[in-house]
């Protein structure tokens, strides 16, 4: 029976060879994209699971500032885990990370730039599942001078050598002895560096020797006693069932027993598995997207079923008969259905082996498309889970309804061409035709949507020039940094130089030590305080709106400079001449500065301070004339060498730092786009289908027509009209719910597009002439084919 099954449904699908590729087609693109977006949603979803205690580990964070400058900041001061681990039953262990910026390291005469470095606690390797693979766990750092490195970086210092024993030389000639190798970090770990120095070492070297770390009134001895910094990521590993709302108001507690002047406090913990798509306070940070991305896979599989029920329905016409004669000679409705079902199952059969083919041989690029590191290993549970969900699902939408309905026609009827007066399946067909489109529109206005928003990012003013500027960090040539400009200058294709303390496109540097003439004494107002050179102001074209710019002169180093944003926050109306402290630096507010974009347009421009110190300003920006750039990067790079001569130079246009900024959202932008030209393809094949189909039933309608004298055109109009008239009902009923989900997007924006109605029309013009292009192929064909032969067809 079963064998009968299978040979019939063969000779089924390769008697309609026409019909079965375009299902085959429309299933194995909807299954590809489907499964691609599923797998990346799963890597998502899968961040930071490995780590077996996953579930009571928290990173702990801090509501800092107030008004409108009130935010969460992850890092907080070292003591707090050091308290909690000793004060709160509930906390079994915790670890700090203390990232260092780039440091090269050498091995045999041979320099690496590493700047995936940073400082923490033993109990990394014991609360975390980054476990040593070489050296003792159990005391991974014996000393000070103890580093530990991935297997990857020690293939790059040491080749196929046992890396433990060696000694690499980082910074400046500081010595460090490998005392232990971990794996790679996981692509789904939301912590991974490259090499990991003891925190104790940084203590000793900040606190321990440095006598110039004071808190105001007096030297720091240590870390754990300095309540000012908030320069460490930090992490608890909890008892199972702590009450964390508890445990926050102990931290808050402990961090206002010691520093009563920085109350409240409010701290936050954040389950580490959801570290990675949430904001500590829950908000969005990334799940929105995941989810969005799930829709659209689902809705892509969707449309892939539509095309199947709609053209399996269609020729349940043409199948009547057939259908009628098996029930006469006595098969029963059970095995109608199951014939059909089998059928079915053979097409998907060959849409996923099709598909799966695929998806190997486009899995490098989707992975460089999406910035992923996703792999189809077949010995891989979880992702035979997934492709069996999606296979499953799909195949129960698009063949039970289809199947059901070819077994259930009445013989009779059928055999005397009554069949279709009572089927009530065109309406069906109708509705799956409007679905499938308004998906399709959808997407189309998504992209169009988020196009926009990335254009008026890139497009819209800063408030300062970086056209043409490379900017680098100088380490020893910013001893020397003022007899270096002069030569600099007189080099062609140089036009200005400056510097600053950290980078003008992406600057996070916080302080909430701080106060003014007027300050009201429950405020805890943060600024970013930038030390820039006396021409920074000048070099980026940063409008002045009251006051004066900095002169270079020693009265300098007690001057401030605002921005309007700092201004308002302050609540000054004449802030030239008020008397502002900004740690222990106390002096005037010289100037007023028009507010500029210095990060992300997903938050509003904050209150940020100009401070004049050239000794702190390490960070050098050369303006070029756009044609002789490279002479500029020339002449940079040979003044490096004179400084630095064994560091590898390495410098970035602020156009490169400014796009990385939006990098999440271009990958979104684009997937949408290959989403909406996947949706317009699936749509447009099932279309196409059910335009020759609409051809074939009305041939002899179509040959009386052109008998009777219709034209070319009227016939056309006469099969497309339908179609396009559920187009443009889609349209209808795509627009407001693309206007909800994209208002929605756009909220994660401070600074954003309105959406406007010219969106909603030019992606109805495209689904229509889209649509009709498809649907033409088909009508002109038949219109133009002879009338005899099509009457003589029926």
């Amino acid at each position: 029976m079963i064998r009968n099954y299978i040979k019939t449904a063969w000779r089924n699908i390769r008697n309609n060879k026409f019909y079965s590729v375009i299902n085959v087609a429309g299933l194995t693109v909807g299954l590809v994209v489907g499964l691609f977006i599923l797998l990346w949603v799963q890597d998502e979803l899968s961040y930071d699971g490995f780590n077996k205690q996953a579930e009571n580990i928290y990173k702990i964070s801090i509501v800092g500032g107030t008004g409108p400058t009130q935010q969460i900041f992850n890092n907080i001061i070292a003591p707090v885990a050091t308290f909690a681990k000793n004060e709160i039953p509930e906390v079994k262990d915790a670890v700090r990370i203390k990232r260092r910026s780039e440091v090269p390291v050498t091995y045999n005469d041979k320099i690496f730039m590493e700047a995936n470095v940073a400082f923490t606690d033993p109990s990394f390797f014991s609360v975390f599942d980054f476990n040593l693979v070489s050296g003792d766990s159990k005391n991974p750092f014996p000393d000070n001078n103890s580093i530990v490195i991935t297997r990857s970086t020690a293939k790059k210092y040491f080749g196929d050598d046992n890396p433990l024993g060696k000694v690499v030389v980082m910074g400046n000639n500081e010595n460090f002895k490998v005392t232990g190798v971990i794996n790679d970090f996981p692509p789904n770990s939301s912590i991974n560096y490259s090499v990991l120095l003891p925190l104790s070492l940084f203590n000793h070297v900040a606190y321990i020797q440095n006598s110039t770390s004071y808190n105001g009134t007096g030297r720091i001895a240590s870390m754990d006693a300095d309540w000012i910094s908030f320069n460490y990521d930090t992490y608890l590993l909890l008892k199972p069932n702590t009450n964390i709302a508890r445990l926050e108001k102990k931290l808050q507690q402990i961090h206002e027993r010691n520093k009563p002047d920085d109350a409240p406090v409010p701290y936050l913990a954040q389950p580490l598995l959801k570290m990675h798509l949430y904001k500590p306070d829950g908000g969005n940070a990334g799940i929105e997207t995941v989810n969005t991305f799930a829709i659209v896979a689902l809705l892509i599989l969707i449309i892939a079923c539509i095309n199947y029920v709609n053209l399996s329905t269609a020729r349940s016409m043409l199948r009547a008969k057939e259908v009628s004669m098996r029930k006469i000679i006595g098969a029963g409705k059970l095995q109608l259905f199951m014939q059909f079902m089998l059928e079915t199952v053979m097409l998907f059969v060959i849409a996923t082996v099709l598909a799966i083919l695929l998806m190997y041989v486009l899995l490098p690029a989707y992975n460089d498309f999406s910035g992923k590191q996703l792999t189809l290993n077949i010995t891989n549970y979880k992702i035979w889970v997934c492709i069996v969900i999606t296979l499953t699902g799909t195949l129960a939408a698009s063949s039970i309804y289809p199947a059901f309905l070819l077994s259930s026609f009445e013989p009779l009827k059928a055999l005397k061409g009554k069949i279709g007066a009572g089927m009530g399946n065109a309406t069906f067909r109708k509705v799956l035709v409007v679905v499938q489109f308004t998906i399709s529109i959808m997407l189309i206005i998504g992209t169009f949507i988020i196009g926009s928003q990335l254009k008026f990012m890139r497009d819209k003013n800063l408030g300062y020039d970086k056209e043409n500027v490379f900017s680098f960090q100088m380490r020893d040539m910013g001893k020397h940094y003022d007899a270096l400009k002069p030569e600099l200058l007189k080099q062609p294709g140089i036009l200005a130089v400056t510097r600053s303390n950290d980078d003008i496109v992406d600057y996070n540097n916080w302080t909430g030590d701080n106060d003014w003439d007027g300050k009201p004494a429950n405020s805890n107002l943060l600024f970013h305080p930038m030390y820039v050179d006396k021409d920074f102001i000048s070099f980026f074209k940063i409008k002045m709106t009251d006051g004066r710019q900095f002169t270079g002169t020693i009265a300098d180093s007690t001057h401030f400079i605002i921005n309007e944003a700092a201004a308002k926050a302050m609540n000054i109306n004449d802030p030239i001449g008020k008397k502002m402290r900004v740690w222990t630096i106390k002096g005037t507010i010289i100037g007023v500065i028009k507010d500029f974009h210095f990060t992300s347009m997903r938050k509003k421009i904050e209150p940020v301070v100009f401070l004049y110190d050239p000794n702190s300003s390490n960070r050098v920006y050369i303006k070029t004339t756009g044609n002789d750039a490279h002479k500029a990067i020339a002449a940079a790079q040979q003044a490096w060498k004179q400084y630095n001569n064994k560091v590898p130079f390495s410098y970035a246009f602020l156009d490169q730092t400014f796009n990385l900024l939006y990098k999440t959202e271009e990958r979104t932008g684009a997937l949408f786009n290959i989403f909406a030209a996947v949706a317009i393809i699936i749509s447009c094949l099932g279309l196409f289908g059910l335009a020759t189909y609409s051809a074939q039933i009305k041939t002899r309608e179509i040959g009386i027509r052109k008998v009777l004298g219709s034209s070319v055109a009227g016939i056309v109009k006469l099969l497309a009209v339908e179609f396009v008239f559920l187009i443009i009902i889609a349209i209808v009923i795509a627009a407001p719910v693309a206007w909800l989900a994209m208002n929605n997007w756009l909220q994660a924006f401070a600074y954003r597009i309105n959406i406007t109605w010219w969106v909603f029309v030019l992606a109805g013009i495209i689904a229509v002439v889209i649509a009709f292009v498809t649907i033409s192929f088909q009508s002109i064909k038949a219109a133009m084919a002879n009338p005899v032969k099509s009457l003589r067809s029926e």
